[in-house]
């Protein structure tokens, strides 16, 4: 596997399935860039979610979340990008992913992303 950022999120087999339970990943780590200033934003991403099929492997998830240090994004879009980008790699049963991004500027933002697939 390689060790540069990228946007493929590598997947493997749930080892349970059948049985729902939530998976909890959390990264103080993430950086993008403003849209507006080219400054960097800082954010914690929670990403909590039930698997179907499919669990993403971590350093792939990694590797995903560092692909965004050099892009620009508002932490509305890439919040929801990246729920959609898991949700299209795992097809869970349900995902919630939060973007707690840094103050800048005396404002505080967090974003939240929910989807519930178990009743569809």
């Amino acid at each position: 596997m390689s060790t540069e950022p990228t946007k493929e999120l590598v997947t493997f087999p749930n080892p349970r399935i059948g049985r729902e339970y939530t998976i909890s990943i959390d990264t103080d780590e993430f950086t993008a860039l403003c849209p507006v200033t080219g400054q960097p934003d800082f954010a914690t991403i929670n990403l909590d979610y039930i698997p179907d099929k499919l669990c993403v492997e971590l350093k792939s998830l990694k590797l995903y979340f560092w692909s965004y240090r050099n892009e620009g994004a508002f932490h509305e879009d890439v919040t929801n990008r990246i729920c959609d980008d898991i949700t299209d790699a795992l097809s869970p049963l349900y995902i919630k992913v939060t973007g707690d991004f840094n103050i800048r500027g005396g404002v505080h933002t967090v974003v939240t992303v929910e989807k519930d697939f178990r009743n569809k």
